[in-house]
């Protein structure tokens, strides 16, 4: 069987992503289910991977099609887009921030072009992706919008259990104004299309409600 090959953004080059990479990639489990690439700045995984302690290596390609998916050494579609003279761990920074959203928008358009068959996104930082020029609230709109996608939420995931939001990035003012009637049965029809798409054959669905006290014995 041919194993997937997943494209996997950097994230901010200030954050915790390229260190993630790093110890991520020192397992071998990742190379026996996907085939991965790295679609980032190759200088600044080496920094994150220097930082995490770990002594994998990496080398660049300018197509995915150059990619060896060998454990050990890890592929890194090089966009080139880190200043390393400029970069500051832990800060706020509108470089890092342009060069996280140029990740997902490669990440995309590779998918689009299907050269990759899944995206794994490393974290970004919102006040960084925002003065580095991007709008969106974060990536769940971010690839909406690049997959000309009109239906979407986000959903987290762990074993058995998933979890649908009504809202996502916003303050608790504007989260309480989005529970509307109309919304959360968007949401459920997501919610429920989106189980079935992962071969759960008849999703059982619950509601959380918005007031800690919204119902007796499990009524609502």
């Amino acid at each position: 069987m041919n194993k997937p090959i997943i494209g996997i953004t950097m994230g901010d080059p200030a954050g915790i992503g390229t260190e993630i990479i790093g110890k991520a990639f020192s397992d071998k489990m990742i190379y026996e289910i996907c085939n991965p690439v790295i679609i980032g700045d190759k200088t600044a995984i080496d920094d994150g991977i220097k930082i995490a302690g770990n002594t994998i290596k990496t080398r660049s390609i300018e197509n995915v099609s150059d990619a060896n998916f060998e454990f050990g050494i890890i592929d890194v579609l090089d966009l080139k887009n880190v200043d390393m003279k400029e970069l500051k761990y832990g800060k706020v920074s509108a470089m890092c921030g342009k060069a996280s959203g140029q990740y997902i928008e490669k990440a995309v358009d590779l998918a689009l072009k299907k050269e990759i068959n899944g995206i794994t996104t490393c974290p970004i930082h919102k006040d960084s992706f925002q003065s580095g020029g991007y709008v969106y609230p974060g990536h769940t709109e971010m690839l909406a919008q690049l997959t000309n996608t009109k239906k979407f939420t986000m959903m987290l995931t762990h074993g058995n259990f998933r979890t649908i939001h009504v809202s996502t990035h916003v303050s608790l003012k504007e989260a309480c104004e989005r529970v509307k009637k109309d919304r959360i049965l968007h949401v459920i029809n997501l919610a429920n299309e989106g189980c079935k798409a992962l071969g759960i054959k008849d999703p059982r669905i619950a509601v959380a409600g918005l007031n800690p006290h919204a119902g007796e014995y499990d009524y609502r």
